[in-house]
């Protein structure tokens, strides 16, 4: 048994896709037509880290209670943790690429951290060792 997605909702697939793919350096595992429950046509749009056997499910809103859950999954808190094996390089590249970083990196009893905010107001923190 395996976690296998997770969904997040966003505003409009290609920006998510982008940001994933080109930001965070996830591969687009996915991106098929679908529908809707009610026969409507959408995506069926999956993203993970590369090796990852978890991964997203990016869902367009659809209606007014699912776009007032953009960016606030989890109210507030940080919904999402990315570990990676090289912290600094990883936390270079993304201010780079224009992440906005809520504080500098500090150290944790597990790891090495720094919260960053996702296109969409979602909180994540990137976690990396603890340093020596």
């Amino acid at each position: 048994m395996h976690l296998d997605l997770v969904t997040l909702i966003v505003d409009d697939y290609d920006p998510a896709i982008a940001f994933f793919t080109e930001v965070l350096g996830f591969e687009l595992a996915e991106d098929v037509p679908s529908r809707t429950n009610d026969g409507r046509p959408k995506r069926w749009v999956v993203v993970r880290p590369p090796a990852a056997r978890t991964g997203f499910v990016l869902a367009r809103a659809d209606g007014p209670r699912q776009v007032a859950a953009i960016g606030a999954q989890a109210a507030g808190r940080v919904t999402f943790f990315l570990r990676v094996d090289d912290f600094a390089a990883v936390h270079a590249r993304l201010s780079g690429a224009g992440v906005v970083f809520r504080a500098e990196p500090r150290d944790e009893a597990y790891g090495r951290i720094a919260v960053f905010t996702d296109p969409w107001g979602n909180p994540w923190d990137l976690l990396g060792p603890t340093p020596p």
